[in-house]
């Protein structure tokens, strides 16, 4: 293929000057494959570099570049076989300077004598010699070429600073951005003037360049809080077109043909039949919110968040009486075989007793077994179909699919989400999650759907006291799960996986059960759970716990959700610096479902200061949502809820937790623009837009 004869947005990489194949398979690993790639590979953070001055006027303790020529190269050995590497330096003004490098051995073959080279960082005096120095300075190479632009580009000026690409450095990517831009004419602005005009922002292709090489003056410290106002408007268009395209979506969705579910006095008798309890207000509320959506002509697509222990799968029931009463089938989906087992076990206790057949498909089940049960399905015998993504099968036919309950939602793909839906004309779909999410984030990862929120526990609920124990104090936390077990209550203990692998779970569990029954606890009787187990194996092992017959259960995170046994006052969960706030919180929650007062001991194997902070917040709060806000501020989102499983898009400029500010105000003006736009050309080029290049970069979130 001829070399492309003009640069634009499309061009491939290989065919850029400067670059060419070798670079470009470099830059293809990090999936830059292309001009418009290159052009949005933003810099993490800014160097002013803008404070060049003589070495002869250099002052102890400040920031500052100079440029000198190398004079000599000396290196040390040091224990451990690592060397210090110094370098002399002079640039004619009659001073000089030595750079450091400890653990340098490889700067030895990066410098020569004569070399021109530019040097950042913070000027020392040396105790001994009172001479100056700077100690792992930045340093790069500069061409000497009188047409080249490298002492502008990367010294005297606020200096981008970009993640490497393998052996395409920081400096590197400097260079190719510079010479794209310089290249490409400007790009007009798609985002509609009406919307960056008032807000005062600057005009897109402006912000592109200043963003990538700031003008001299910029405030550095704002560039480092992406908060300069190039960066702002980028930040804010790319979460304008998301936030436009998921109430666009919303919008087709709701012209969508569904299911009018009739609330008549006998749904409303069969709901109090059913409840084993008075509902909490919060309870109420969401129910009001579902059953108004189920009502409606349109399909629901909502999604139930609430706080382990906050009575979401009562409100479920609740929902899925509404979809039997009018004669239609109900589809509940959940992650595991132990959480699908959970809910089959809740739901026949709750809807036998009025004549709805409930009934259980697994991955796990015979071929026999799997064919009777699918035939039940499609004859629509069962009115409530629990399982796991056994039911998502092609072969899983549904006789009149109403509602399509889902738990766990971050779990699932949007995906599979979809394919489940297709069972039905259009069922009506309710999604819960026990991982608390605030509301910008999860407005922006469910788009597509309305959000209830359970905010209150039922009452007699005690707050569960939650204490850390180091590995020393191991034998007062046995004593402790004695005197709980002693009082007539039962315990778990849990082990993680250990770099992703239930394998190693699964023997450090087995390993503690044995160490427990023969050396802590040899009168009481321990159990086992992990994920390795049969199916059968499983289900007798929560039966034997559930019915009291084992005082304490060793297990992985396979009982992270769903696991519900009110007698648990005490977990204890070992080595609890290998997991995320979250699934923390998570397993807390197994606890504290009775009347008892219950605990949850954090026993850390190691304390980095990362992992202390996790712990003493756990330690501090039982608030679910106040856990979530901090384990997005450590981990991030696409970490904390898989961004390949949730649809959550990679953004470019934007970050959901450090910009969620911006996307509050990119959610009304959205909102604005399409109501005042409504049936206009303005709006029918942003949604055109919108399918050319937002939905193509963003995938999931946008599938319909």
């Amino acid at each position: 293929m001829p070399p492309t004869p003009t640069l634009d947005l499309h061009t491939p990489l290989q065919y850029t000057k400067g670059i060419g194949p070798a670079r470009a398979k470099q830059l293809e690993a990090k999936g830059l494959l292309t001009v418009e790639d290159l052009l949005f590979y933003m810099p993490f953070r800014y160097e002013d570099r803008s404070n060049l001055k003589p070495i002869r006027e250099l002052a102890p303790g400040e920031m500052a570049t100079v440029v000198g020529r190398v004079l000599g190269i000396h290196s040390k050995s040091l224990r451990r076989g690592s060397k210090l590497v110094e370098v002399s330096f002079a640039d004619g003004s009659g001073g000089s300077l030595t750079a450091k490098w400890f653990h340098g051995g490889w700067v030895a073959d990066a410098f020569r004598p004569g070399m021109l080279v530019a040097l950042y960082g913070k000027v020392e005096v040396e105790s001994y010699s009172r001479s100056l120095a700077m100690v792992h300075p930045d340093h790069e190479v500069i061409d000497e070429d009188p047409a080249s632009t490298d002492t502008a580009l990367h010294t005297g000026r606020i200096v981008p600073v970009y993640s490497a690409i393998g052996k395409v450095s920081t400096r590197l990517l400097r260079k190719y951005a510079h010479a794209v831009m310089e290249q490409l004419p400007a790009l007009r602005d798609a985002l509609p003037k009406s919307v960056w005009q008032p807000l005062k922002l600057p005009p897109f292709w402006d912000a592109l360049r200043e963003s990538h090489f700031p003008s001299a003056g910029a405030d550095v410290r704002a560039l480092n809080r992406f908060r300069s106002p190039a960066q702002y408007r980028l930040i804010f268009e790319e979460f304008f077109w998301l936030e436009c395209g998921l109430i666009l979506k919303r919008r087709r969705a709701r012209r969508e043909q569904g299911i009018s579910f009739s609330l008549n006095d006998r749904v409303r008798e069969q709901i109090k039949k059913m409840l084993p309890f008075r509902p909490t207000g919060a309870q109420k509320r969401v129910l009001g919110e579902i059953a108004a959506d189920m009502e409606a002509p349109s399909p629901m697509l909502r999604m139930l968040q609430g706080d382990v222990g906050s009575g979401k799968t009562l409100v479920a029931a609740e929902a899925a009486i509404i979809a039997m009463e009018n004669r239609y089938q109900v589809a509940v989906l959940a992650p595991t075989e132990i959480l699908a087992s959970q809910h089959y076990a809740s739901f026949r206790e709750l809807f036998e007793p009025l004549g709805y057949e409930v009934l259980l498909l697994t991955g796990s089940a015979g071929a026999k077994e799997k064919k009777q049960k699918k035939l039940i399905i499609e004859r629509g015998m069962a009115r409530v179909v629990v399982g796991t993504h056994a039911i998502l099968q092609e072969d899983v036919s549904f006789e009149k699919l109403g509602l399509v309950i889902i738990d766990e939602q971050h779990r699932f793909g949007v995906l599979q989400r979809l394919q489940l839906m297709r069972k039905g004309v259009t069922p009506d779909v309710l999604v819960m999650t026990a991982t608390p999410i605030p509301r910008t984030l999860a407005l922006t990862m469910y788009g597509d759907l309305e959000v209830s929120v359970i905010d209150e526990m039922p009452a007699g609920r005690k707050p569960i006291i939650t204490r850390m124990a180091p590995e020393s104090h191991i034998e007062q936390v046995w004593s402790f799960v004695r005197q709980e077990v002693d009082a007539g209550h039962q315990a778990y203990v849990v082990y993680p996986m250990v770099e992703e692998s239930e394998t190693a779970a699964k023997k450090a569990a087995e390993q503690m059960a044995q160490h427990l029954q023969r050396n802590v606890f040899p009168d009481l009787e321990i159990g086992l759970l992990h994920g390795r187990m049969k199916t059968g194996e499983k289900d007798e092992a929560m039966e034997r716990f559930k019915r009291g017959e084992t005082h304490v259960l060793v297990a992985t995170t396979v009982i992270e959700v769903g696991v519900d046994v009110p007698n648990v006052t005490v977990i204890v969960i070992e080595h609890a610096e290998q997991f995320g706030l979250s699934q923390l919180h998570q397993l807390r929650g197994r606890v504290g479902r009775g009347p008892a007062q219950s605990y949850c001991i954090l026993v850390p194997s190691k304390l980095s200061p990362d992992a202390e902070m996790r712990l003493r917040a756990m330690v501090e709060t039982n608030d679910g949502f106040r856990i979530a806000e901090m384990d997005l501020q450590l981990r991030g989102p696409g970490e904390l809820f898989g961004t390949r499983q949730s649809g959550l898009p990679a953004f470019r400029f934007a970050d959901l937790v450090r910009d969620h500010d911006i996307l509050e105000l990119a959610r009304s003006e959205a909102a604005a623009f399409i109501e005042k736009h409504e049936g206009k050309a303005e709006l029918r080029e942003a949604a055109e837009y919108i399918r050319e290049h937002w939905q193509r970069r963003y995938g999931l979130v946008l599938v319909a």
